[in-house]
Formats: structure tokens, sequence, C-alpha cells
């Protein structure tokens, strides 16, 4: 018989926790480099992707609460990777744009993901990270 810790040690839903928590951090740590947080990251990238957006529409996109969000967008603009001025539609309202620099920038933290990645995953073969991506895309994707 399995110990209580044991057993919950032993759930699929801990495992995907403890792994989703040491990826994280791999990649925590490479996006420090880049003097950056996650939080950053996400940030820039949806500005990239979606930009200019307006500041409400971007915190809206990403779930991040306004008041974190002018945090973020702070370190941003003081880093020059973002700008951020009346949005043309409605002049009441921030557009958000990334700069040159935060393009540049955001292709130096892809590959600092892609590493830490990389590391994470190095104890499996390529076929083992293949299925290993097929099967967490299939769980995430599921209903």
């Amino acid at each position: 018989m399995t110990s209580p810790l044991g057993h919950i040690q032993s759930l699929p839903s801990w495992l995907a926790g403890r792994v989703a928590a040491r990826g994280r951090g791999l990649v925590a740590e490479a996006l420090a480099a880049e003097g950056l947080k996650l939080p950053h990251h996400a940030v820039l990238a949806a500005t990239a992707e979606y930009g200019p957006l307006a500041q409400a529409d971007l915190g809206r996109r990403l779930a991040v609460d306004p008041k974190d969000l002018v945090g973020i967008l702070n370190h941003l603009e003081s880093a020059g990777l973002v700008v951020r001025a009346p949005d043309p539609a409605d002049r009441r309202k921030n557009a958000v744009t990334v700069t040159p620099a935060g393009t540049a920038a955001l292709a130096r933290c892809a590959a600092l993901a892609e590493a830490a990645n990389a590391e994470l995953l190095a104890p499996l073969t390529p076929a083992e990270r293949d299925t290993l991506m097929a099967l967490l895309t299939r769980l995430h994707q599921a209903p």
C-alpha cells in the first residue's frame, strides 16, 4: 500500500505541476539575463503580436490586473522596449507599441526560453520529447 504522500506524488497532476514549476524556474532564470520576468515577457510578446493595442485591451487579453499591468509596462517602457502614447482611436486611452529594441529583446528571450526548455527536456530522447509534446498538446486542447 502506498503512503498518503506517495499517493499524492504519484498523481499525474502533481507530477505535471512539479515539472511545470521546474520549467518556469528555468525560463525565469534565463529571462533574468535580459532583465525581464515571465510577465514582462508575456506582455512584450502580446504587444508585439497585437499592438499597437490599448493598454486595457492588452490587460484583458492576458488576464493581467490593470494595476499589475501598469508596473509591467513602466518597466518595459523604462527599458525602451515599449512605448505608450494616446490611442488615435480614443485619445482617453493609451496604446502600447513594441519598439525595435523590444522586438530584438523578444527574439533574444525566445532563444533563451528555447534553451531553458531544452535543458528541461534533456533527459528525454528526441522521440520521447516529440511524444511528450504531442501528449501535452492533447491534454491542453481537451475540453
